[in-house]
């Protein structure tokens, strides 16, 4: 199943408390030995698997070369504090050479990378302790640039110091306007309560920089050569697109693992993208989505466990993040995070068994101008391949359909924001439940003509009014289902500009299938298909644009495809034969009429106005190290902020309420009566599903029947 791919641009401001920890895991001694034959083998096998199954395999040439060894060191050493100049210009003689030595199975160049790192770590060791020994000067007039691209390589170790002594002092203001935040919030509810002095909160700031650092070089200590040798060779497989990708034997375990029927954590869906852990998508019904404060988009920058230390995860590695993260059932986690405003934020979360029934169908009904309405949430498109009788997104659709017509709905709204896609075949069958039959997507392997996969079950479940609501977190299996009846003009796509634009398919192949060798030799997932709409072009990139485009939060933030390094590109074929439905009578003027709407409803207009906020916010790369400018900094961005807090003080006049199948199973189970109260309240919240159900009470269905022609 597709993950969406969200990330942090390293630029934003209010991350500069938290960046000098980016990097850090590699601070410490491998804990084992080169295994060169092993290292040989899965080189062989990813060049080969790469070159004969990707469907787009790049030329591994000196361009090629070129691009592995940026790749690889910045991997190694994102924010440039490890290596020296002279470091990089020694590697550089390897630089448009990498390709033969991939070829021939020589290692040269990766080892020599990677010993020279361990090196310069355990030098740098005593950097952090030698520094955070004396105060800061927080009065110094001085500011710090977080745009690493552009930063220098230090050329001796005096300029090296001088790098860690801004990070290190960027992370000690931080946690010192914490503190005095937290001071002063206390005094005002006590005003007994014990007052320390600024230079003892320094003190103490400095101290917890250190500890954590303490600790991460503690936890780190288990990585093995397999983890650098897994960052070196997914330098390689970026080369060929972003979604293929190796997973080291521990790294594949714990795929497997996230597959399983129910989990004990947050309930969150993360993703790494250069030093940063990201909310990738929450899961209905989980701990983080009850909270509601945690979003897909936030960037978690410490984790404390209860009341203990915060431990900065900057830099980390995504498996290691979420060794802090998860926990068992009642345990509590604090999390740091970077909001998309700019603030940062601690968010308490008591994890639990993160159930995954909750990602299935589920519906509600409301009632708009004197019609009834039924709105379907898909989170995504399940289908267990393993179990015959195990409930599918399909079926389940299916269902739910037919529960809603007997409560005579008039009209139905499907949800698929933040729906990461899924199965494929399920996508088929569910466009099937709106049309008579005919094809619905076409999917293409490298160098073969497309396959025109079809729906052949002419019964048709819904034949009302239709409109699909998307986000540009609508990514893979909900593009093609969106894409198909966008293509038949069966259903209205209103939302983000466009939805997420990944048209790829990837196949997890267990390498030792493919080759007998003793240990376990990992996983590659990889590219194998590309898929095409109905009317030849790609979702790849471009995506659906929705018929009725709304701002949101990510309008102007790097959030799709198209800002994903390496992508493949756009492309079409032949159209496959299919003949567009003529079944509303005013399909145009619906769509003309919400635009209007859009255009002049002023929360619209506020929502458009905090996305370019946002963007802003995100292009300042400006850190501010007097502590009076780093404070009216932070609280002239809260003040900003107010502007914008009447989106999420929005409320409709809209009444939600669970069809009557569901209300004796609320009824006798309180946490799913919870649950559906938590979502209907968010319904009665939502704008975009406000103005979505317009449109679907605007919409007028032919009185004569429709086919597909073909």
């Amino acid at each position: 199943m597709h993950q969406i791919i969200l990330f942090m641009k390293r630029n934003y401001k209010t991350i500069f408390t938290i960046l000098i920890l980016a990097g850090l895991l590699l601070g410490f001694q491998s804990k084992t030995d080169p295994d060169p034959e092993k290292d040989k083998v899965l080189i062989s096998l990813i060049r080969y698997a790469l070159q004969k199954g990707h469907y787009e395999p790049q030329k591994i040439n000196d361009e090629f070369s070129a691009k592995v060894f940026d790749d690889f060191i910045k991997g190694m050493d994102p924010t440039k504090r490890f290596f020296f100049q002279a470091d990089i210009d020694e590697f550089s003689q390897y630089k448009h050479s990498i390709d033969d030595q991939i070829k021939n199975e020589d290692l040269t160049f990766f080892y020599l990378v990677y010993d020279r790192y361990l090196k310069r770590l355990d030098e740098s060791k005593v950097y952090y302790k030698d520094i955070l020994k004396y105060p800061f000067d927080f009065e110094k007039k001085e500011t710090y640039s977080m745009d690493y691209d552009n930063h220098e390589f230090a050329k001796n170790e005096a300029e090296l110091i001088k790098i860690w002594q801004g990070q290190l002092k960027a992370n000690t203001l931080s946690r010192l306007y914490d503190k005095e935040k937290l001071q002063k919030s206390n005094l005002k509810n006590d005003s007994n309560y014990p007052q320390l002095s600024f230079k003892k909160l320094e003190k103490e700031s400095r101290e917890g920089a250190e500890k954590s650092l303490d600790d991460f070089y503690g936890f780190m200590g288990d990585l093995e050569e397999m983890d650098w040798f897994s960052i070196y060779i997914n330098s390689i497989t970026l080369g060929f697109d972003p979604h293929t990708s190796y997973f080291a034997p521990k790294d594949k375990k714990r795929f497997d693992i996230s597959m399983a029927g129910k989990l004990e954590g947050i309930g969150a869906r993360l993703r790494k993208k250069e030093e940063y852990t990201t909310v990738d998508g929450l899961i209905s019904g989980g701990p983080a989505w009850r909270g509601g404060e945690l979003e897909v988009g936030d960037a978690i920058l410490k984790v404390a466990q209860g009341d203990g230390e915060p431990q900065d995860i900057i830099g980390m590695r995504l498996d290691n993040a979420i060794e802090f993260i998860k926990g068992k059932k009642g345990t509590e986690v604090r999390l740091t995070v970077l909001k998309l405003d700019g603030s940062i934020k601690v968010i308490s979360i008591v994890r639990d068994v993160v159930e995954l029934d909750e990602t299935f169908v589920k519906s509600s009904l409301v009632k708009k101008d004197g019609h009834n309405f039924g709105i379907i949430n898909l989170p995504k498109f399940y289908i267990d391949f393993n179990e015959r009788n195990f409930r599918n997104s399909a079926t389940d659709m299916e269902q739910e359909i037919s529960r809603l017509k007997e409560e005579n709905v008039e009209g139905l709204l499907i949800d698929l924001r933040n729906n990461g896609g899924g199965s494929l075949k399920t996508a088929i069958e569910i466009a099937g439940l709106f049309i008579k039959d005919g094809p619905v997507v076409q999917v293409k392997y490298r160098g073969e003509d497309p396959n025109v996969r079809s729906d052949k079950d002419k019964k048709i479940q819904w034949d009302g009014p239709l409109v699909i609501l998307v986000n540009e977190l609508s990514a893979s299996a909900s593009e093609i289902f969106a894409a198909a009846m966008q293509d038949y003009n069966r259903a209205v796509i209103i939302g983000s500009k466009q939805t997420f634009g990944k048209g790829t398919v990837q196949n997890l192949l267990p390498l030792n299938n493919y080759y007998k060798y003793p240990d376990d030799l990992g996983a590659l997932k990889m590219t194998i298909q590309k898929f095409y709409r109905i009317n030849g072009g790609s979702t790849q990139l471009k995506g659906v644009i929705s018929d009725i485009a709304m701002p949101d939060r990510y309008t102007y933030l790097e959030i799709g495809e198209r800002d994903e390094k390496n992508p493949l590109a756009w492309d079409k074929v032949k159209q496959a034969k299919y003949s567009p439905l003529n079944i509303y009578e005013n399909f145009n003027l619906v769509v003309n009429d919400s635009k209007k709407r859009i255009a002049s409803n002023p929360q619209f207009t506020l929502i458009e106005k905090n996305a370019k906020w946002l963007k802003e916010g995100r292009d300042n790369n400006t850190i501010y190290l007097n502590y009076d400018d780093y404070r009216k900094d932070i609280e002239n961005r809260e003040n900003q902020n107010e502007e914008f807090e009447a989106i999420n003080k929005y409320k409709s006049d809209l009444v939600f309420n669970s069809p009557q199948y569901e209300i004796p199973l609320v009824e006798k189970d309180s946490i799913l009566g919870k649950k559906r109260e938590i979502w209907h309240k968010n319904l009665n919240k939502d704008i975009y599903v406000e103005e979505a159900l317009t449109v679907l009470s605007e919409l007028k269905i032919r009185k004569e029947n429709f086919l597909v022609k073909n």
